[in-house]
């Protein structure tokens, strides 16, 4: 069975192809700078690396140019369209409608377009992603799986915000949670290696965009991220917790609009607003050489780690383990080193020279005397988004 994922972003779109059960990757590459002149075309097989610049003016156009490469007769991999069974598609925002992977159908696609006002940079560019599959390959079974699925096991308690309760009630106002298709994978991963299904684990996804996930016996109790990916941790170009009165503050004193207030908080702030830098590679060398900016940054940014990871122990009544994932929690042994320090109390204790190695597997990086393991699990939400959607024709 071969399976194409697609994972559209709001000007980007990352594609792999599967031979499944076997998790062989046929392919994979990115579509970048969408809607712009010198958009980049990259494909990737076992005997190719091929890049293209060009113009790709929207998400069908930049489909196309996928199909048109998957057909190629000297370096693509298939040799018609039918020759995909499945498109799994992630969906970032599924509101309360969808906890389980879900084939779609026009009224899932209903339901994805009006949750677009809880999602407007991802939703819209994840249905148009839908869409144009559905007329490139209109043999394959289209899915869609949600980052908001894995969550909807957190219970009332915690996902429920203490405002009037119509707000929750009639007009679904309330923790949703993100990254959750991450967080499921890497989760999993460190249960099978841990070798304990009842087990409590903080899954901690570093990137662009943070969060942290409070998984007990392999289900989300608790998140970072709530009503939409802006709160929790310090991101690239987002806040993450701030005093809402901030936000009546700027309007009432500088008369800021509310869109100008969304963009400052979406993306004018986090690490670029507190260095002018977004990428964490930039800040840590700018640090090194003495910037007072940056090196309190990344004190700002790891103390938020620790502060969630404190509640979360406590939320969980203990840990098994702590997992750091995504770009940055994979490579930077910096952020892990400041995460993990001073936290005896807790029986974390790093080993500085396993945390200095660099792996594509999944490792454990705290000492033997360590009560908390701390492990490194690569992410691989493609995989785990293809994995779902061959799962979901098998029940």
């Amino acid at each position: 069975m071969q399976v194409l994922v697609l994972n559209s972003g709001s000007s980007s779109l990352k594609f792999q192809l599967f031979s499944m059960p076997e998790e062989n990757i046929l392919c994979s590459g990115l579509i970048e700078r969408i809607g712009l002149e010198d958009g980049k075309f990259k494909f990737n097989t076992a005997q190719d690396s091929i890049e293209v610049i060009t113009s790709i003016p929207n998400h069908k156009v930049g489909l196309e140019l996928l199909a048109e490469q998957l057909l190629n007769s000297k370096t693509g991999i298939i040799k018609s369209a039918d020759d995909i069974d499945i498109v799994g598609h992630r969906v970032v925002h599924g509101g309360k409608h969808f906890s389980d992977t879900t084939e779609i159908t026009n009224e899932v696609k209903t339901k994805i377009k009006a949750l677009s006002s809880l999602a407007p940079l991802h939703n819209p560019p994840n249905l148009e992603g839908i869409e144009v599959a559905e007329t490139i390959f209109p043999n394959a079974k289209q899915v869609a799986v949600f980052d908001t699925a894995f969550h909807q096991s957190i219970p009332e308690k915690a996902y429920r915000y203490a405002i009037p309760q119509e707000f929750s009630e009639k007009h679904n106002i309330r923790l949703y949670g993100f990254h959750g298709t991450s967080h499921k994978y890497v989760s999993e991963k460190a249960i099978e290696f841990l070798g304990k299904e009842q087990s409590k684990i903080v899954t901690i996804h570093l990137g662009n965009g943070c969060s942290m996930t409070a998984v007990k016996d392999g289900k989300s109790i608790d998140h970072s991220l709530g009503f939409s990916p802006v709160s929790g941790l310090i991101m690239g170009t987002r806040s993450g917790d701030i005093d809402p009165a901030i936000i009546f503050y700027l309007a009432d004193k500088f008369n800021y609009s509310l869109s100008e207030i969304n963009t400052l908080l979406q993306k004018k702030s986090g690490m670029l607003g507190l260095t002018g830098h977004s990428d964490l590679r930039d800040i840590q060398d700018e640090a090194e050489k003495g910037n007072k900016a940056c090196q309190l940054a990344l004190q700002m940014n790891t103390y938020r780690i620790k502060k969630y990871l404190g509640s979360y122990a406590a939320v969980l009544n203990g840990l098994d383990a702590i997992v750091f994932t995504a770009g940055i929690g994979e490579n930077s042994d910096l952020i892990r080193k400041m995460v993990c320090e001073d936290l005896d109390f807790l029986g974390i204790q790093l080993d500085l020279e396993k945390n200095k190695k660099r792996s594509k597997e999944i490792r454990t990086i705290s000492s033997k005397t360590s009560k908390v393991k701390v492990l490194v699990v690569p992410t691989n939400e493609e995989l785990e988004i293809a994995k779902q959607s061959v799962h979901l024709f098998k029940k």
